[in-house]
């Protein structure tokens, strides 16, 4: 019996709350990103309706890609994200242990004698297998259209309802009342895979 079987998985977390709230959303965004350092902070924001203007539970998840094996590197953004999701999941569900099996496991699997990035020593990533992916990631971040309302920028949101994927631009002042905040901008994939002002 391994430690992580005290655990719980990010997808059984995940299936938890679909089946304790079908109605719900899960909003994930990158809060920073440093592709040369190779480093990642993703924030995940969950809400029990979709309705919801406000929501119930904020985590968030760092990622880096020095502490993942050669296998996992390319994967460490996705891995990064799905971390902040079983740890915002599990702080509107309620769970005895706040870390996942996968946070965990990496706990495990990280070797005490790697190099961390430094201002003055930085993972060269564009020197490696990781080169093409990386920039496909940039280009992707930076392709987003960023758009403005009245109280000014708006913060772009997407996630999967009935399994199709949906998003949009969304006003970022902070009220409860629904009238007083700008109509979201919804938004649609383009043939290219980037997220475009709906038409």
């Amino acid at each position: 019996m391994s430690f992580l079987d005290n655990y719980e998985d990010v997808a059984a977390r995940i299936q938890r709350f679909w089946a304790t709230h079908p109605s719900g959303k899960i909003h994930t965004s990158i809060v920073d990103i440093d592709i040369l350092k190779g480093y990642i902070l993703v924030e995940c924001r969950v809400y029990k309706e979709f309705e919801d203007m406000e929501p119930s539970g904020i985590d968030y998840a760092f990622g880096n890609v020095a502490t993942y094996n050669a296998n996992m590197k390319k994967w460490f953004i996705e891995d990064t994200v799905t971390s902040a999701i079983g740890r915002a999941v599990g702080l509107v569900l309620g769970s005895d242990k706040r870390p996942t099996a996968q946070n965990m496991a990496q706990v495990e699997q990280v070797d005490v004698a790697v190099v961390k990035a430094t201002a003055d020593d930085p993972i060269d990533l564009w020197a490696t297998p990781l080169a093409e992916p990386m920039a496909q990631v940039v280009a992707q971040i930076q392709g987003e259209p960023q758009l403005r309302c009245k109280h000014g920028e708006m913060k772009f949101n997407s996630g999967k309802k009935n399994d199709k994927a949906w998003g949009g631009w969304f006003c970022d002042f902070h009220t409860n009342d629904k009238a007083l905040k700008c109509a979201p901008q919804w938004a649609e994939l383009g043939a290219d895979g980037k997220w475009q002002v709906q038409k």
